[in-house]
């Protein structure tokens, strides 16, 4: 059967252009439909996680006139980190990338984004910083992801005005918009349900980086949790690709963004402009509280909000946005 190329959104900067995706074996799992209900709904998620990758494949990259080869890994990953001479231009562009089956092309399109020049960038993470997951009880999470399609997913209240607001804070021109990555702990498998969720409430168009695709139903039960240290890594990362913006950080409390955010702060001190957490339970817990206290200390502006709101007035108050 047919390979399928699954092609993420890939990045730019003056010397560096970095797209990636996976090469699976043909099956359902690339055919989820997001407006189907309960039992429909339920089996097309399971789908996204009963897929088969395919290792060592042959890609190529279409770049500057050139085809670039290059080979998948165990997991089906596959990644260009390309040097640069050329100037790209500024804002979102394709990229095309193919494979080949008994002599015939298998080609797709993806899209990248060389940010217009500025000072701000933005990294938020997903799971109950924007989209309500109940990630503190794990029944409830799985429940959710199975039983209440995209139509019924809900987002926190206010979220959407303030990473508008963001996105365009010191922007003059409707199309030029600050650099916006979602950085989170859900898997390659759930990507395309992210981008139909952000495109639906019309969230800022973000370059999104995840956690290593799984293969089997047993990883559908622990989807989101286990070691978080490639969140840290990847925004390191972000914040080292693009030097010269100032960042600001948004997560919640519900698992280890306080902590994650606390490091990066330690490791750029300059870099970080402002730190925003969502609290997810009744009451602020006294870690985080802990954490965020010390994120303030190092000269980062920090906002621990319950409402939206809150944090759109933290943002205005601190000239994040006007």
């Amino acid at each position: 059967m047919k390979p399928i190329l699954k092609l993420y959104r890939g990045y730019a900067n003056d010397q560096e252009f970095i797209v990636f995706g996976h090469v699976f074996k043909q099956s359902t799992a690339g055919n989820y439909e997001f407006e189907k209900k309960r039992f429909k709904n339920a089996r097309s998620i399971l789908r996204m996680f009963l897929i088969k990758t395919i290792a060592n494949a042959d890609i190529y990259l279409e770049h500057n006139g050139t085809r670039i080869h290059t080979k998948s890994l165990k997991d089906g990953y596959f990644k260009f980190c390309i040097p640069i001479k050329e100037e790209l231009a500024h804002g979102w562009a394709d990229y095309y990338v193919s494979t080949f089956y008994e002599g015939e092309e298998i080609r797709e399109k993806g899209t990248y984004i060389r940010p217009y020049e500025g000072d701000l960038g933005f990294i938020s993470d997903i799971d109950d910083t924007f989209l309500v997951s109940h990630t503190r009880n794990m029944f409830k999470k799985i429940y959710i992801l199975l039983w209440k399609n995209i139509n019924k997913r809900k987002i926190f209240e206010g979220v959407v005005p303030h990473y508008q607001a963001l996105s365009t804070s010191g922007r003059n021109k409707k199309d030029e918009l600050n650099a916006f990555f979602y950085v989170s702990s859900s898997e390659w498998n759930l990507y395309k349900f992210i981008v139909k969720f952000t495109e639906k409430h019309e969230l800022p168009r973000a370059v999104l980086l995840l956690k290593d695709i799984k293969t089997s139903l047993m990883d559908f039960f622990v989807t989101g949790r286990g070691n978080h240290n490639h969140k840290f890594d990847k925004i390191k990362h972000i914040l080292e690709f693009y030097p010269h913006l100032q960042y600001t950080l948004l997560g919640d409390d519900s698992q280890h963004d306080p902590f994650l955010y606390e490091d990066v702060c330690k490791i750029f001190p300059v870099t970080v402009k402002a730190v925003y957490i969502r609290q997810t339970g009744h009451s602020k817990k006294e870690k985080a509280i802990l954490a965020i206290k010390n994120i303030e200390s190092m000269g980062v502006a920090t906002c621990y909000f319950k409402d939206s709101s809150e944090a759109i007035e933290h943002s205005k108050r601190i000239g994040l946005i006007t």
